[in-house]
């Protein structure tokens, strides 16, 4: 990527970019700042310029399950597995945005985990902190696919607020469900997100695109 082709006005300004060899591949590593300063990553393989119907993860940053391996939550192997599909398929786009602990930092989410500890679930844990449940947006990361001019995506989520983002910004082609099998102690942080948070609940053996005209539907009855 050049420098060059992120001048034009927009909410996200381009810092850099290298290409970064894993074990998923070869992928072109970018970081952006936001109006606030905040930097995100975005990650892409293959070309996505102009590419339609282009797998794509917003994924929020987790310090705890990625890096350290916490069994709490099932945010490594849901990075995990959007980096090993979009390498089987050749092309995608990872958004990894700045907002720990569901934009709450690291700090209450660690505050939020000693309540967690005593029988709480992920959202009582954050009221008890006088919190809310979520205090992420997308707005950043649907201003890097346009910046990158991807023309849509197939967003790999199980979060209807990252797909009503997704549609609002234009950019949404189809669902991909993105569940993962997690051990016990993150089941129930899964549960906690399909139950009290809406999100949906296909599992990896039925996973199937969740078309737009059908999103719409579950939009409307919601």
């Amino acid at each position: 990527m050049k420098a060059a082709k992120y001048n034009h006005e927009s909410t996200i300004s381009f810092s850099a970019s290298a290409m970064v060899p894993t074990r998923h591949g070869d992928w072109e590593m970018s970081t952006f700042h936001d109006a606030q300063g905040v930097e995100h990553v975005c990650l892409t393989h293959g070309e996505v310029r102009d590419a339609e119907a282009v797998l794509c993860r917003f994924h929020s940053a987790c310090m705890t399950g990625e890096i350290f391996g916490s069994s709490r939550c099932d945010c490594g192997e849901q990075l995990e597995a959007a980096l090993h599909r979009i390498q089987q398929a050749g092309c995608g786009v990872i958004v990894y945005l700045a907002q720990e602990g569901r934009g709450i930092g690291l700090t209450n989410k660690l505050r939020a985990y000693d309540i967690q500890n005593r029988g709480y679930d992920t959202v009582d844990a954050n009221r008890a902190l006088g919190l809310p449940d979520d205090l992420r947006s997308y707005d950043s990361a649907n201003a890097i696919l346009k910046l990158l001019e991807v023309k849509s995506v197939r967003l790999m989520t199980n979060n209807p607020d990252k797909l009503r983002s997704v549609r609002e910004a234009g950019l949404l082609s189809e669902r991909e469900p993105h569940l993962q099998p997690v051990g016990d102690l993150a089941q129930r942080y899964v549960r906690t997100k399909q139950h009290r948070m809406g999100h949906l609940n296909e599992g990896a053996n039925e996973a199937r695109p969740l078309f737009l005209n059908e999103f719409n539907s579950l939009l409307s009855a919601s």
